[in-house]
């Protein structure tokens, strides 16, 4: 078949007990459209169903503490870049890939509630730096802490091997679609 597309005859037997949604969407596009390749789209729409389930688990960390996963994401990325815990507005907007004035709100909403402060660089005192408070810090590790948990719950099914193998497609896939943006 052109393209690699896969028709349901050449699917493998599909138990009706752990078939999903995509496996119903790819059997209808079979029976209306036979000649349609649709490996490529089985996968993609599988991702894309994926990170809606994984947004649902990002959210209820989140929504915990009243923060946006924006804002939650400020906060990982200072917590992961180590002691002091600072970066530059540009290193955090172009690290989340956000515009600068997107990075400002977030900053500014942080501030006001006391989990980040902004500074002086004492090397640079031109720079400003954006440092995680010690109740910032606090938080994010609460935060990570539940949101690992619930990442975990959702990977319960996959074994070490499965989901090493998974990493390693996934990582595949991301680093050539990263090397060409």
């Amino acid at each position: 078949m052109q393209g690699g597309g896969l028709s349901i005859s050449t699917l493998p037997a599909m138990d009706p007990d752990h078939a999903d949604h995509v496996d119903r969407l790819v059997s209808q596009w079979a029976d209306q459209r036979p000649e349609l390749a649709t490996a490529a789209l089985s996968i993609s729409a599988r991702v894309i169903r994926l990170e809606r389930f994984l947004g649902r688990v990002a959210n209820a960390a989140t929504s915990s503490w009243g923060l946006t996963e924006g804002e939650l994401n400020v906060l990982a990325a200072l917590r992961r870049s180590g002691p002091p815990f600072a970066l530059t507005p540009t290193q955090l907007y172009q690290g989340l890939l956000l515009s600068s004035g997107a990075m400002t709100n977030r900053i500014d909403r942080l501030e006001q509630q006391d989990l980040v402060e902004r500074q002086r660089d004492v090397e640079d005192r031109r720079r400003i730096l954006v440092r995680l408070t010690d109740a910032g810090r606090e938080l994010i590790d609460e935060a990570m802490d539940a949101h690992v948990a619930g990442l975990e719950d959702v990977f319960a099914d996959l074994g070490a091997d499965e989901r090493e193998q998974l990493t390693q497609l996934l990582r595949k896939l991301l680093a050539r679609l990263e090397a060409e943006a």
